[in-house]
C-alpha cells in the first residue's frame, strides 16, 4: 500500500493514525502534518511517525489523507497540487467537499476517494462511507476502505448519497446522545440519582445496539418482544407516537441532508 500521509492531524487524523498503527501498519510508512509545530512533535513522540510540511508529505507519500476542515481545503490543495502526481491516491475526509472539487484542482488522473467518517471511530466503532471519484478504480476504493477499517466499519455509496450519509451516520451520534440525555433527565424526574440514571441508560443503549447487531433481527421484531399488550412499554410508545417522534426524526434528518447539500454546493 506504500506510504500514507495524514495531512491535518487533528482529532480525526490522530484517530486514523492510532487505528492504523494498532491494525499493524508500520510507523515507518506513516507521515503526519499539523498546523502547529508542537502538535506535530506531540504526534511524533506518541506514535514514532515522521512529521513533515504539507509539501514534503505530498512529495514523499503514495496515499494522501486530507483531514483538514472544509474551509481549509482550498488552501491545502493549492499548497500541494504541484507535488501530487497521477500515481497518488487522495482520500478526503472533509464534509461537503465533492470529489470533483479536488479533481479539478489536482493534476489529471489523480484518484480521489471521498469519505464521510463519524466520531465513534475514536473507540474503533466508526461508520464510514466511501465514494470513488472519476479516476478512482476498485483498487483505490479498497485501499481507502482499508484505511478506515482500522477504526470501524465501511460501506461504499455513490457520491450522490453522501448528503444522506452525512445526515444519518455523520450527524447520527448526536441524535443518539440527545435521546440518551432525555432518558437520563426522565430518570432524574422520576427520582433516580443522576449517576444511577446515567448508568441505566448508557448500558441499556449499549445492550440494545449489541442485540441488534448480534441477532441480526429487525428492530421492529426486537421492539415487539419488549412490548407486552397493555403494559408499561406500550403506554410509553403510545406517547411517543402521539408526539410524532418518529416523524420528527425523519424531518430532522431531512433537514441535516438539506444543510449538507447547501454546504457542499458552496464547494463545487
Amino acid at each position: 500500500m506504500g506510504t500514507v500521509a495524514i495531512l491535518g492531524a487533528g482529532v480525526m487524523g490522530e484517530t486514523l493514525l492510532s487505528g492504523l498503527i494498532r491494525s499493524g501498519r508500520s510507523a515507518d510508512e506513516l507521515i503526519v502534518t499539523a498546523r502547529r509545530p508542537e502538535r506535530a512533535e506531540q504526534l511524533t513522540d506518541r506514535y514514532a511517525v515522521r512529521a513533515m510540511s504539507n509539501v514534503e508529505a505530498a512529495q514523499a507519500a503514495d496515499t494522501l489523507v486530507l483531514v483538514v476542515k472544509p474551509q481549509d481545503m482550498g488552501g491545502l490543495v493549492e499548497e500541494i497540487r504541484g507535488h501530487v502526481t497521477a500515481g497518488n491516491l487522495v482520500v478526503s475526509l472533509a464534509a461537503g467537499i465533492p470529489t470533483q472539487y479536488l479533481e479539478s484542482r489536482l493534476p489529471d488522473g489523480v484518484a480521489v476517494v471521498r469519505v464521510m467518517p463519524n466520531t465513534p471511530a475514536l473507540v474503533d466503532q466508526g461508520m464510514a462511507a466511501v465514494s470513488p471519484g472519476r479516476s478512482a478504480d476498485a483498487a483505490h476504493l479498497e485501499e481507502a476502505a482499508e484505511l478506515l477499517r482500522s477504526c470501524g466499519r465501511v460501506v461504499q455509496v455513490a457520491e450522490k448519497h453522501q448528503d444522506a450519509v452525512t445526515a444519518i451516520s455523520g450527524s447520527g451520534p448526536a441524535y443518539i446522545f440527545y435521546v440518551v440525555e432525555a432518558m437520563i433527565e426522565a430518570g432524574v424526574v422520576l427520582g433516580l440519582p443522576r449517576p444511577t440514571a446515567t448508568e441505566l441508560v448508557v448500558q441499556t443503549l449499549f445492550g440494545a445496539a449489541t442485540m441488534m447487531r448480534e441477532t441480526g433481527q429487525h428492530p421492529t421484531v426486537l421492539r415487539e418482544q419488549v412490548t407486552s399488550p397493555g403494559g408499561t412499554t406500550a403506554a410509553a410508545l403510545r406517547q411517543l407516537d402521539d408526539h410524532k417522534v418518529r416523524a420528527a426524526f425523519i424531518t430532522a434528518m431531512e433537514a441535516a441532508a438539506t444543510r449538507s447539500h447547501e454546504l457542499a454546493s458552496g464547494n463545487d
